[in-house]
């Protein structure tokens, strides 16, 4: 006997320890086996000094830490600037000391890419210490982001901890027009749901009968920008689309495991989205959700046109080449300029469109073709949008200065950036789209329409039961200690971790000179309010520190003087990042108190109760509960203390309270 459950709590389920139960429900805490950890360079960069503080233990399995080189790279900043070689360097001594079996050195490869298409399998645990972990959600798998720190815990500990998410529901009704892809889908999904709102720290299962028809592709773009989504994950019931990819691998193809959400599955929320008279949309900046259709922007001038980056994947890629192959055939000519840039995410891909004359369709459309990395995506190597430059991405953020300061990103499909890269103008696609060969389309991605799909056996998770031990770990009322008297620094929703610190600051570790450089762009003032006016305590509305799982966001807030968050909600790795580095946090959802904790204000913050009172009107608000091993964490003064002293036994111990 066991309660309904749903496809991310069936996993959970499977890979929990110590469960007294058959099943796990909302606000379970579990211990949890991890199946992959994943990292890139940029993200070792912090993880190497939290393995460094423990010791540098051997790690928990070779055969299961995937590091790739690719964030910071491309061969000009690789050859001229010292910091991508010392984070170059760090990564490659790691890996030949550790004796780790995947490392991907620059320009082979960009991290989602190569795990997605080589490794993960449905019904496994990844964790990655980067928010587009969530990609892997398009194979069936539990993928998450965290901040390095646990990323690190878990690759020498194998098992981390979570918290089991509410859920929502994405229902997929219609079939996609040829051409409308897996970026148009998501884009139309934020532009109607929102950023960080009803996804935010939940895990969004996508469903309904369009979902059947579409490739591993398309649902891994959509797993991708769950990030920019706001939840926690994203993930697709793995099925016989799924087991075909799989049977194309020579490894890594004979561990998957086919859950299903039960049918009265607890869903928090349900929502319908038909796709059936979709077509290509733009989401202008400094939102994914601020989105619109094509033709609303049609004509609009650009500087760039940016092909690239994890979530564009080898069907954009193939695809856009055949829009500019078309294009090019009626005639068009690429306006003169250097700033089209086209960068598949891995060698094998590139290696795909060079033998089909594809790169030099690119070519002759006016694109430089850079190797494998995140490239402009990031903004922090040598390709970079110029201030006040346009241009149109297919990537997955538009933050402010994403793609370099002052930057301005489109984001959009890759057929709607081919389309629009020719004349440097805004284009619809779709008369395009409807010239392209559609069976050539399918062989250049190796598909054959008359091959019978594998049989795929659906199965339940079978959870190993420790009846004497404690699953659900319940709350604790003990917050810490101490009374925190300070000022405010006031913020409204959804501030970024790119705003929190710039990535091209993220190869720092010093703390205070991360923290010089906290709001460097957005607020400059910051630092100075915090360290010389004594407003030490952040208080921001919905989705505090969402975006990049960069663990630097808490180290820069630490280093800029910061002694306490208080927000209405969290991004959820953001969340963890302020556990584990110790930065207490609180969740205050009344809006009387943001009436009157505005910038400036005094505020008496009692951690041990969680209460705060505004120093003028005396008045106090209480906070919500945390959770017991968040509290026992914040004892033992954050995650490093506290593996240092219990060891591999470390959230067994956390979890007992």
């Amino acid at each position: 006997m066991r309660k309904p459950m749903t496809l991310t709590q069936k996993i959970l389920a499977a890979h929990a320890i110590g469960l007294r139960r058959p099943w796990v429900e909302t606000g379970d805490l579990l211990r949890i086996r991890v199946d992959w950890t994943i990292a890139s360079e940029l993200a070792w960069n912090g993880m190497a000094q939290t393995y460094e503080k423990l010791g540098r233990p051997q790690i928990h399995d070779t055969e299961r830490f995937f590091l790739a080189v690719d964030h910071t790279v491309d061969p000009v900043t690789l050859a001229n600037d010292e910091r991508t070689q010392r984070l170059t360097r760090l990564s490659r001594d790691f890996a030949k000391e550790s004796g780790i079996r995947h490392f991907y050195d620059a320009n082979e490869t960009i991290l989602h890419t190569k795990f997605y298409r080589d490794l993960v399998q449905p019904g496994e645990v990844v964790l990655g210490a980067d928010s587009h972990t969530s990609s892997h959600g398009g194979m069936g798998a539990f993928s998450i982001g965290l901040g390095g720190a646990d990323i690190t815990a878990a690759m020498v500990l194998g098992e981390s901890w979570i918290e089991v998410p509410e859920a929502i529901a994405v229902d997929y009704l219609g079939e996609l027009p040829f051409g409308i892809g897996g970026k148009d889908v998501i884009l139309e999904t934020l532009g109607k749901l929102g950023r960080n709102t009803v996804a935010m720290e939940r895990s969004v299962e996508y469903r309904g009968d369009a979902v059947r028809r579409w490739s591993t592709d398309v649902r891994f773009t959509i797993a991708n920008m769950t990030a920019e989504f706001g939840g926690l994950n994203g993930i697709f019931e793995p099925d016989e689309v799924v087991a075909e990819w799989l049977s194309r691998r020579r490894s890594h193809n004979d561990a998957a495991v086919y859950f299903r959400a039960d049918d009265d599955a607890p869903y928090r929320e349900r929502f319908r989205i038909d796709l059936s008279k979709l077509g290509p949309v733009v989401a202008k900046p400094f939102s994914p959700d601020n989105v619109f259709p094509v033709e609303e922007l049609a004509g609009m001038e650009l500087q760039g046109a940016f092909i690239g980056a994890c979530t564009t994947t080898e069907e954009e890629l193939v695809l856009a080449a055949l829009v500019l192959e078309k294009a090019l055939a009626a005639g068009a000519r690429p306006v003169d300029t250097h700033k089209r840039l086209v960068v598949p995410g891995d060698l094998s891909i590139l290696k795909t469109l060079r033998e089909a004359g594809l790169v030099d369709v690119y070519e002759r459309a006016g694109f430089r073709v850079g190797p494998p990395g995140c490239s402009m995506c990031l903004g922090i190597a040598s390709e970079r949008a110029g201030k006040g430059e346009s241009w149109i991405t297919s990537q997955n953020r538009n933050f402010e200065n994403r793609m370099g300061e002052g930057s301005l990103a489109y984001l959009a499909s890759a057929a709607t950036v081919a389309a629009s890269a020719l004349e440097l103008r805004v284009a619809d696609p779709r008369p395009l789209l409807a010239q392209v060969d559609r069976d050539r389309y399918a062989a250049l991605l190796r598909r054959d329409a008359g091959r019978r799909l594998p049989e795929v056996r659906i199965t339940e998770p079978e959870p190993a039961i420790t009846p004497a031990a404690a699953q659900t770990l319940g709350r604790s009322d003990d917050a810490g200690s101490g009374i925190l008297r300070a000022k405010v620094q006031r913020f409204g929703d959804a501030v970024d971790t790119d705003a929190i610190i710039p990535g091209e600051f993220c190869h720092l570790t010093d703390l205070e000179e991360i923290g010089s450089k906290c709001f460097h762009y957005v607020r400059p003032e910051f630092v100075s309010r915090s360290r010389d006016e004594g407003r030490t305590i952040v208080v921001a509305g919905e989705g505090w520190g969402s975006g990049s799982s960069r663990e630097h966001a808490v180290w820069a807030l630490k280093g800029a003087g910061i002694r306490c968050v208080i927000a209405k909600s969290y991004a959820f790795i953001h969340k963890r990042n302020l556990v584990n580095e110790a930065l207490p946090y609180l969740v205050v959802r009344d809006e009387a108190f943001y009436a009157l904790a505005t910038e400036g204000a005094e505020l008496a913050v009692d951690l041990a109760m969680g209460v705060v009172t505004v120093v003028s009107t005396g008045q106090s608000f209480a906070a919500e509960p945390l959770a017991q091993v968040v509290q026992s964490l914040a004892r033992e003064g954050g995650l490093v203390p506290a593996i240092k002293r219990h060891g591999a036994k470390v959230f067994s111990v956390l979890s007992a309270g």
